[in-house]
């Protein structure tokens, strides 16, 4: 008896293109497609390598003159808050967080498009169109999740959800190893609030629940300021050439 073996993944390069974070670096990528009945395993191993995923693409920095993006995940077991962070908690205390399938809606889209006009205005997802936020959400062939968080009502306990207007999403993957936050958006008129510190505390939680060891974060770029606080959520790991090195 002979064992087939398993087909192996095809990975691709992009042309070199101007680096939406570091001004006069080029940024190319390399990719695979995540499909098919071993999409979930594969993500686990990619994400754990050091890609990201978008959609069904998982991709990772292959820069040649720059190693500035570093993949970064948090210990969830180990964290302890720091006091702006428990600050944070207490101030967002009266929001819940419901997950919910990967579906779309009319809501999330008009908060995302909100959270671009007014943070992102001239980035690389500027111009995306309702579809294309579908798109973001529906095309995946892991297991993920949309967190909407809302005010939380006074039946919250019972239904287990928010009341009100929706404030923040995330786009979340759960692994075999822990919660990936693919992307997370929130309403920009409530900078006070700082919701998007809150969801990645509230991820850790959530991972802590389940019993998963990491919170993914994607890339810190370092030299970017768009991507500092990605940093204060510690003890956390950065991919290295020898692999992950604890940072606390």
């Amino acid at each position: 008896m002979t064992q087939q073996p398993v087909q192996s993944p095809q990975f691709f390069l992009t042309a070199p293109s101007p680096c939406p974070y570091l001004e006069g670096q080029f940024e190319r990528k390399v990719f695979t497609h995540l499909v098919g009945e071993k999409a979930p395993e594969m993500n686990d191993l990619l994400t754990q390598g050091g890609f990201r995923r978008s959609q069904n693409i998982a991709y990772r920095p292959a820069c040649e003159t720059c190693r500035a993006c570093v993949s970064v995940r948090i210990l969830a077991q180990e964290f302890r808050p720091t006091k702006n962070m428990k600050r944070i908690m207490k101030l967002n205390a009266d929001l819940i967080g419901t997950a919910h399938g990967a579906e779309p809606s009319t809501e999330q889209y008009s908060l995302f498009r909100a959270y671009l006009d007014a943070r992102h205005k001239k980035g690389g997802m500027s111009d995306m169109t309702v579809l294309d936020y579908a798109m973001m959400v529906e095309d995946t062939h892991v297991g993920t999740q949309v967190i909407e968080y809302r005010r939380r009502g006074a039946d919250s306990f019972i239904t287990g959800k928010g009341e009100g207007p929706l404030m923040a999403v995330a786009l979340t993957d759960t692994m075999s190893d822990g919660l990936s936050m693919v992307y997370s958006f929130f309403n920009p008129a409530l900078a006070e609030r700082s919701l998007g510190s809150f969801m990645i505390l509230d991820h850790i939680q959530r991972a802590i629940a389940a019993g998963l060891p990491h919170v993914y974060l994607g890339y810190w770029v370092n030299g970017s300021r768009k991507m500092a606080y990605k940093v204060r959520f510690k003890p956390q790991e950065h991919l290295g050439p020898q692999g992950w090195d604890r940072v606390e």
